[in-house]
């Protein structure tokens, strides 16, 4: 006999659904499965299977280390930490004193040097018309034994005067040959040169170049347009070449260094198209990048401490890959510019699969330039010329060569 009231049981019969709905409600939560399995199918197939992506991705960039090229103390800092510098930007400042004193030497070496080169030059006219004396004494001498030989010959004068003539010419020629030589010592120091190009004022004039880039680069400039980062100098500190003081950081040349399961690649190629969200602006913004390349080896491969699988027990672990993606389109940094490390997801178009796996062609461009450097040798060279202009005033440029002259025969 049962204990349940018949209030009860009415109650439990309310409760209960119609056996009728609760198969309609089944069977339409298995359509819906069914048709999202479909869908989701169907999606895979025609669309998603074409994609891969990751969020193990994040910005990269130039680090431009700014170091110091010669030895000095730091007298000036001319940015800080985030200030935005151009190419030529006077960063840092050291105590130009030592270079100036050294300028200042290697231009009295030039212009001495150029008075030397000219004495040189004075040499070898002297020793020429030395040459020229010597031989018109000769040429004295050998028709004076000449006329003295016939006189012997009618006994008009004694043989005694005659072997005195053959004295005099033998001296002459004597002076003459030596004269000669002398006049070829002096013309090798200046052969073939003016005084611009004489190899001792070329030395001089390298020292002064050298000097000169010394007191210039005491001044140190930002060789990129960019931000400035790591600012480690201070005001009085002694430094050296290659003492690390800052880094510029040009925000425009980003890129991404994505990191794809080694299971994701096998459809991935060179120049493929790719959308980047950036944590940052919280996916509202797409960036429009591409595949630059894709790395030569896994991360672990190219780490500190390199995994050793061949030694104790093993696990294997999907190896990750690095891609590099760069941006396609200046204007959208220009307008949401990233920072160095930060968090974004990459999605690969991967449609087309035409380009390579790896780099196919050498780079024939340099990758980063800049020619901040290449002016600096301009006015050193036009103080040299200066200099060898000013200390030559008055003489002329006298090249000597083997046809030049008659004191070679």
């Amino acid at each position: 006999m049962s204990n349940q009231t018949p209030l009860a049981a009415d109650n439990a019969a309310a409760v209960q659904p119609p056996k009728n709905r609760r198969g309609f409600m089944l069977k339409a939560l298995g359509t819906v499965v069914v048709l999202a399995a479909v869908g989701w199918g169907a999606w895979y197939f025609l669309e998603g299977r074409w994609y891969e992506g990751t969020d193990d991705a994040y910005v990269n960039g130039n680090l431009v280390q700014i170091t110091p090229l010669v030895a000095g103390s730091v007298v000036t800092i001319g940015v800080d930490d985030g200030d935005l510098v151009h190419a030529g930007d006077v960063l840092v400042k050291l105590d130009p004193a030592d270079a100036t004193v050294a300028l200042q030497q290697a231009k009295a070496n030039l212009a001495s040097t150029v008075r030397k080169v000219r004495g040189l030059y004075s040499n070898v006219n002297g020793a020429q018309a030395e040459v020229a004396v010597r031989r018109t004494a000769v040429d004295k001498a050998q028709a004076d034994f000449n006329r003295r030989r016939d006189l012997a010959k009618s006994g008009a004068i004694s043989a005694e005067e005659l072997s005195h003539a053959l004295d005099a010419l033998t001296t002459a020629q004597s002076a003459l040959t030596t004269a000669q030589q002398q006049f070829q010592s002096n013309k090798v120091l200046v052969d073939d040169t003016v005084v611009a190009s004489h190899p001792d004022v070329q030395t001089a004039a390298a020292r002064l170049r050298a000097s000169y880039l010394d007191e210039v680069r005491s001044a140190i400039i930002a060789p990129v347009d960019g931000y400035v980062a790591k600012r480690s100098v201070q005001l009085g500190q002694r430094v050296s070449p290659g003492t690390p003081l800052m880094a510029v950081v040009p925000l425009n040349q980003v890129w991404i260094d994505a990191n794809f399961k080694e299971t994701q690649l096998a459809g991935m190629r060179i120049g493929q198209p790719v959308e980047v969200r950036a944590d940052v602006y919280g996916g509202s913004v797409t960036y429009k990048a591409k595949v630059e390349s894709l790395g030569v080896g896994t991360g672990s491969a190219f780490s500190l401490l390199p995994a050793q699988n061949a030694t104790g027990n093993w696990i294997k672990i999907v190896q990750r890959v690095p891609v590099r993606v760069f941006f396609t389109d200046p204007k959208q940094l220009q307008e949401h510019p990233l920072r160095i490390g930060l968090s974004t997801k990459v999605d690969v178009n991967l449609h087309d699969q035409s380009g390579p796996l790896l780099a196919t062609h050498a780079p024939t461009q340099p990758t980063f330039s800049t020619d901040v450097y290449q002016q600096q040798l301009v006015k050193a060279d036009a103080i040299i010329q200066d200099i060898i202009h000013a200390n030559t005033t008055g003489d002329r440029d006298v090249r000597h060569t083997d046809g030049d002259n008659q004191a070679r025969r």
